[in-house]
């Protein structure tokens, strides 16, 4: 008989706690899982799928415009946001009642409440004790609210998808994925949205070339980004919340939504007292298994601060469990992780970025394509699609798809494999193109952009 309660406890029932879970279970591991929320994590509840239902809702009211050109009579529904609201709380409903059935049927115990780390092989919930041979911490990440004065009339993405009405004047503070998401979610409901970014550029890390076209299709459709811009303070007065910059300009906003950055739920969950090792923002630092300085504990997903998106933490927790309990080592390749940004127009992008390809490999080739897609030649909408190809010289070996335009993600979807099996621009030259397709351009890309000229 085993000298603890389980062979794996794990911390939060988000996407990588409940992949290890239900994997481990899979292969006769007695498992153990704790939540003090609801099953399912950021993605499930309050982030990936919600925030997608609503970009979905709020692009109909550009496909209702677009339905004229091609001979539709010119009448715009009246739009319910409360309707929408209320169909999103279902499916998340719903898919939070198939992650509990996932777990039941892997034979996972789940146990309700806020976990907290003992020491090597116990943890605490809700002052009960359990002890484990393994512990895993997969406890995501929350949105972090900055000290600014008034701070408290601002929400985060967690409350932006739930508002009780649609506002019609919109502050957001941030130029990340979040934010740039969101100004396209309410910018497209009608909303007047103004981004307000610290930075030079929205959604830094990203290629140049994306954030430059992003920027101008957002202001196209009317979104107002203000770059190096920096909060005073924001007040309230009566119904309307006033947004003072410190150049000493007034926003009025309904809504201030702050969406710059999320930290690593670690706090005060006994990591450090165990030692288990954090970095300066909170984050648990691993090894390339997953495992923390103390051998019988591991984390995974956004609480690592790795790389931060649903799939990676997925295939974290999978590769724990098979390590631990299918004699499987398996370790996770951070490399080429494909990623999107759900904004109006969508980004996909996948492999290293034109400056990132000049900083390791030195001489590059870059293919560059911006077109006005086939739909809009009848709807008449000015809106255009950015295609990159970013290719090594030395042999021809393809280093990064990126892409602004309708169905890039898709898109990028399937070139995130060409690239993993180390796809070359030959192999794309001699590939026969799908026509007409927006896709096909990755294909048939013949102009090499000519090389910047080195700084003096």
């Amino acid at each position: 008989m085993s000298q603890y309660d389980f062979d794996l406890f794990t911390l939060g029932a988000g996407s990588g706690g409940v992949a290890a879970s239900r994997r481990a279970g899979s292969y006769g591991a007695r498992v153990a899982i704790c939540e003090d929320s609801r099953v399912g994590g950021t993605c499930v509840i309050r982030g990936c799928v919600p925030k997608k239902l609503l970009v979905y809702g709020a692009q109909f009211s550009e496909s209702f415009s677009d339905a004229v050109g091609f001979g539709w009579s010119d009448a715009t529904p009246s739009f319910d946001w409360g309707a929408l609201v209320s169909a999103k709380d279902r499916e998340v409903d719903r898919l939070n009642a198939i992650y509990l059935r996932l777990l039941r049927d892997s034979g996972v115990t789940l146990i309700e409440g806020r976990g907290r780390v003992l020491d090597a092989h116990t943890v605490e919930v809700a002052g009960r004790r359990y002890t484990a041979a393994n512990i895993l911490v997969a406890t995501g990440s929350s949105p972090i609210l900055p000290p600014v004065k008034g701070i408290e009339h601002a929400i985060t993405s967690n409350e932006a998808l739930s508002l009780p009405s649609p506002p019609q004047r919109v502050v957001i503070v941030g130029g990340g994925y979040i934010a740039v998401e969101f100004a396209g979610i309410f910018n497209a409901l009608g909303a007047k949205v103004t981004l307000l970014l610290r930075g030079e550029s929205i959604l830094r890390g990203f290629d140049q070339d994306i954030c430059t076209f992003l920027t101008s299709e957002l202001r196209k459709k009317g979104v107002e980004i203000r770059c190096e811009t920096f909060v005073q303070d924001i007040e309230r007065r009566a119904d309307t919340l006033n947004v003072m910059t410190r150049a000493g300009e007034e926003l009025r906003a309904d809504v201030v939504l702050y969406a710059t950055g999320r930290a690593p739920n670690t706090k005060a969950i006994g990591l450090e007292a165990c030692g288990v090792s954090l970095s300066d923002n909170g984050a648990i630092v691993v090894d390339a298994d997953s495992r923390t300085a103390v051998p019988s504990i591991y984390a995974v997903g956004d609480c690592t601060d790795r790389v931060n998106l649903t799939p990676v933490a997925i295939r974290e927790g999978r590769a724990v469990a098979e390590s631990l309990f299918n004699n499987n080592p398996t370790r996770v390749d951070h490399r080429n992780v494909a990623s999107a940004v759900f904004s109006q127009p969508p980004v996909g992008t996948v492999g290293l970025t034109e400056a990132e390809a000049r900083a390791r490999h030195g001489a590059i080739d870059v293919y560059v394509t911006n077109f006005r897609a086939m739909k809009h030649s009848l709807s008449g909408r000015d809106e255009r699609t950015l295609m990159k190809l970013v290719v090594s010289r030395a042999d021809g070996r393809v280093l990064g798809f990126h892409m602004v335009g309708a169905d890039a993600p898709e898109i990028i979807q399937g070139l995130s494999v060409a690239i993993q099996c180390g796809v070359t621009k030959a192999q794309l030259d001699a590939t026969v193109a799908i026509h007409p397709t927006a896709a096909e351009e990755f294909v048939t890309l013949r102009d090499r952009r000519p090389d910047p000229e080195p700084h003096a």
